[in-house]
């Protein structure tokens, strides 16, 4: 019992959906969704227009880091417009008649929400294009002398596309979306927002010191937020009288080996290792990933952003580079460039 509650989950782990929690912490109006302003008014206003004119909403690109409301949003405007939602992901659609399946089901309006469609298969993707400009789909039937190609109408829908790596995206699919929004991190006062939000909701007791120490160590994340919350709702219903305190929050983040500054284990090995081993860098990602034993893909979408924005680590065209800051953060004296080429 003892292993289990020392155990040290990794960050990608805080980023995965927790359905239950997900259902139930998720606003389900543009009133009740807080933070990413710009983005809130201007989707509000969209939906405005678009019910003003009695018509369907034009097609629309989330993009941004993982678990920062882009399937919150999908959702929120299915609600605001009065239509359904249809949800999947890019690699489960493997075949265009997948895709065919999907659109012709829809009512007009309808919403096909398709999260990670950047990882949608190419021939599927090319099925879209006259899905969303023209509406209607030509699907080929049999094979060689007796191919044809038959061309059905679909109902007018809104499609919403999710990605968190839009530079994945082919011109031809990004330049049909409507509206493109981009979601940032969130900053402490908003988190702190939505920690007090998602307290309410699990009837969980926090004060405003203990929902700000969560905040400043989310990574800008609302979904980290509240994973987080839930770790610290089981650390203070143990050793704490289920009452959440600055004390408390600290006590049970620093049991995660999650710092003051939101740097866990992994952030600082992944740092340590560019500073250590490879002189500060610059270091290509492929080495650096061999290095720690994790994924390029799960360096470049999990851990880099952050430390990126923060200002922990640079990108260059040679490699990733520890700035100062890195080497504040872990108590060592920066280099200087001739030290680093020796």
């Amino acid at each position: 019992m003892a292993a289990s509650m020392t155990e040290r989950p990794k960050t990608e782990e805080f980023n995965k959906k927790d359905p239950a929690l997900d259902l139930s912490l998720r606003p389900s109006k543009f009133r009740d969704f807080v933070g990413q302003a710009r983005v809130k008014e201007r989707l509000e206003l969209f939906v405005e227009a678009a019910r003003g004119r009695q018509d369907v909403l034009d097609h629309v690109l989330l993009s941004g880091p993982p678990g920062l409301g882009k399937t919150t949003l999908a959702y929120i405007l299915a609600g605001a417009m009065g239509v359904n939602l249809r949800a999947t992901s890019g690699p489960v659609i493997e075949k265009p008649g997948d895709l065919a399946g999907l659109l012709t089901s829809a009512e007009r309006g309808d919403i096909i929400f398709i999260d990670e469609i950047h990882r949608m298969q190419k021939s599927v993707e090319e099925y879209l294009y006259s899905a969303m400009e023209d509406f209607v789909i030509d699907i080929m039937i049999d094979q060689g002398p007796h191919a044809r190609s038959v061309r059905l109408n679909l109902p007018k829908f809104t499609l919403i596309g999710a990605t968190t790596r839009s530079g994945l995206l082919s011109a031809p699919l990004r330049t049909r979306f409507g509206m493109n929004c981009r979601l940032d991190y969130y900053g402490a006062d908003d988190l702190k927002a939505i920690l007090l939000r998602s307290a309410r909701i699990l009837s969980v007791d926090i004060d405003d010191p203990g929902a700000r120490e969560i905040a400043g160590r989310a990574r800008g994340t609302p979904r980290i937020a509240n994973n987080l919350l839930r770790w610290v709702r089981d650390f203070a219903q143990v050793k704490a009288n289920n009452k959440i305190v600055h004390t408390i929050a600290d006590q049970a983040l620093t049991m995660l080996d999650i710092d003051k500054h939101g740097l866990d284990e992994m952030d600082k090995r992944l740092l340590r290792v560019i500073v250590e081993k490879f002189a500060g860098g610059p270091v290509g990602i492929s080495s650096l990933a061999v290095s720690v034993g994790e994924e390029p893909d799960t360096l470049e979408e999990v851990y880099e952003p952050y430390l990126i924005q923060e200002g922990y680590l640079k990108r260059t065209p040679q490699g990733r580079v520890a700035t100062d800051l890195c080497y504040q953060r872990l108590g060592l004296k920066p280099k200087n460039l001739q030290e680093r080429l020796l």
